[in-house]
């Protein structure tokens, strides 16, 4: 679980709620990390997209939002119009340059960012998906006791969905 040390999100460890990091070799031909996250979120299992509208309509009765799906993106938009601040799926773009891209979703119970950090190898890349969550309240703590387990099976098996996906590092 070791985070990249030039990764944006490393500073954001400090005093979380929740952290965690997956790793994924991937092949590589120079995509950027906003592409990758892109890939990532139009390949997300099925199961992932059902347990989200559970997850939104279950939700709402405790004043959390609905979020829609991973994959909510426009496919219109070329890649190069993005910036920070857009929305992307369920999340906005925190930060971005060629090599990671920080997307967050961020409300009063809870902050969620992602990291989609490249380290490119060669014809291959090694994909650090690093997720750091700041709980604010008892209702984020509460929400956080079901996501966490959720959590750890999700980003591995999305990472797994990938084309070309390789066993880990």
């Amino acid at each position: 679980m070791k985070i990249p040390s030039q990764s944006g999100i490393l500073p954001l460890i400090q005093d979380a709620s929740f952290y965690d990091c997956h790793t994924q070799r991937v092949p590589y031909q120079g995509q950027s990390a906003l592409e990758i996250f892109f890939t990532v979120a139009r390949t997300t299992p099925a199961w992932v997209n059902l347990l989200m509208k559970i997850r939104n309509q279950v939700v709402g009765f405790v004043g959390l939002k609905n979020l829609g799906e991973l994959g909510d993106i426009d496919r219109d938009k070329p890649l190069s119009a993005y910036q920070i601040g857009d929305r992307v799926g369920i999340f906005s773009i925190h930060a971005m340059s060629h090599q990671e891209v920080i997307v967050e979703d961020l409300d009063k119970h809870l902050n969620v960012r992602v990291s989609f950090y490249v380290e490119p190898d060669g014809a291959q890349a090694i994909l650090h998906v690093t997720t750091v969550v700041h709980v604010k309240n008892r209702l984020g703590k509460l929400y956080m006791l079901f996501v966490t387990p959720m959590h750890r099976l999700i980003v591995p098996s999305s990472l797994k969905q990938l084309p070309g996906a390789m066993p880990k590092p």
